[in-house]
């Protein structure tokens, strides 16, 4: 197999395009049965009976999935092959978004830990699967389908209070979304048709290569930091943005389409930082500059509340360029396949750890002041930590390159 392309011989532009059309149909469901929640929030907890705590926790599941999960993907992925496990990972998230639906608290929860683990497949082996098909462009894919991941997380925002409306009940505005993963995975079986020779042949490795230990290397550690904190604030943002919203006056249902343009922006900045990444090797000014822009969103949320939409963009902005830059440096601070796959896990492993704790607090904090002041400055917090970290996450060095410690 080459470095770039779909197939060990003569990789045709049909199969090639119709690839990169599975990934990013698969990237279009790793968001959807997450962002729908948030907006509906007031909604489950009336029917629940679930505080802003309770809420916060389920927010938190999924990522607490992510980060259990990720860690092991590779070794199944290395045994059966990456095709094998993606198509399995959407018959879980169909099912995970249909039995959560369901009638019962216990079903609430089932169906949400199915959707957390389904997604975490997605989540670490796309990265590993562009590296392998399209090293030489790596930056360009990479911003192809975390854009398409944002576009989809923001509509799953936008239609979630309309659907909710249109249907008369929050169950089935959020069952819609199976949809989209079934759709997936029937795509996916035909892309290892129509790509010969890529599902059981090509898997991902289950070592890191010679050397150290990921868990050892600093600049890994330095990727999984800037990870872990992109994912707080975003997570933050699309669980609680509505609320926040709610207690200014704003109505749910445009709330819900305030957090749409948060995530729609996102598409444009991840072409934007795409762009902008291009070549270069060190990217710690981007990774700079994006935390501070979302430093001054929620500055101004805080100063200039009547401005909230204005605000949302910006911190748009900020969410989406740093998400692809989290998703583009697994494949840029690694040399082979194999440490990419590896790396991902591990960055989404700590990451969602520390980013599951976002929402959880963030509700137990309302729930102790009655005021949103705090969380927002939690947000900015993390922002500052997003700099910093992605400040030296963004210099122009490998994982196995540097000194152990």
């Amino acid at each position: 197999m080459t470095t770039a392309g779909f197939v060990r011989s003569g990789p045709t532009r049909r199969t090639v395009l119709f690839g990169l059309f599975a990934v990013l149909l698969v990237a279009a469901c790793l968001r959807p049965p997450i962002t729908a929640v948030g907006p509906l929030l007031g909604r489950i907890g009336a029917d629940t009976g679930l505080d802003s705590t309770g809420l916060g926790v389920l927010g938190a599941v999924p990522l607490l999935c992510f980060a259990v999960v990720s860690p092991w993907i590779h070794r199944p992925a290395a045994r059966f092959g990456s095709h094998q496990l993606i198509l399995l990972a959407m018959g879980v998230l169909a099912a995970g978004i249909l039995v959560r639906s369901l009638p019962g608290a216990g079903w609430l929860w089932l169906g949400t830990v199915a959707i957390g683990a389904g997604i975490a497949v997605g989540n670490v082996l796309l990265p590993a699967i562009v590296k392998r098909d399209h090293a030489d462009r790596l930056t360009t894919v990479t911003g192809m389908f975390s854009s398409v991941t944002t576009g989809a997380a923001g509509l799953g925002s936008g239609l979630a209070v309309p659907l909710a409306v249109a249907t008369g009940d929050w169950r089935t505005a959020l069952a819609v979304w199976a949809i989209l993963p079934c759709a997936a995975a029937g795509v996916w079986f035909l892309r290892g048709r129509v790509v010969p020779g890529e599902p059981a042949d090509a898997p991902l490795a289950a070592a890191a290569g010679p050397g150290r230990s990921m868990w050892r290397s600093g600049v890994a550690w330095q990727v999984t930091v800037f990870m872990g904190l992109q994912s707080t604030t975003f997570y933050l943002m699309v669980t609680w943005l509505p609320s926040i919203e709610a207690s200014l006056g704003v109505d749910a249902a445009t709330a819900g389409w305030h957090s749409f343009a948060y995530q729609v922006v996102g598409i444009v900045a991840g072409l934007g930082a795409t762009v902008l990444m291009g070549n270069r090797a060190d990217l710690s000014m981007l990774a700079v500059i994006g935390g501070a822009i979302l430093v001054v969103a929620i500055a101004g949320i805080l100063l200039a509340p009547e401005l909230v939409l204005l605000w949302a963009i910006v911190a748009g902005v900020s969410s989406g360029a740093m998400f692809v830059l989290a998703m583009a440096l697994f494949g840029l601070r690694t040399r082979t396949v194999a440490q990419t796959a590896q790396l991902s896990g591990m960055a989404q492993c700590v990451g969602y750890l520390l980013a599951m704790c976002g929402p959880i607090a963030a509700g137990a904090i309302f729930d102790v002041t009655g005021t949103w002041t705090p969380v927002l400055i939690l947000i900015a917090a993390c922002a500052v930590g997003q700099s910093l970290s992605g400040g030296f996450a963004g210099r122009d060095r490998h994982t196995h390159d540097a000194p152990t410690g």
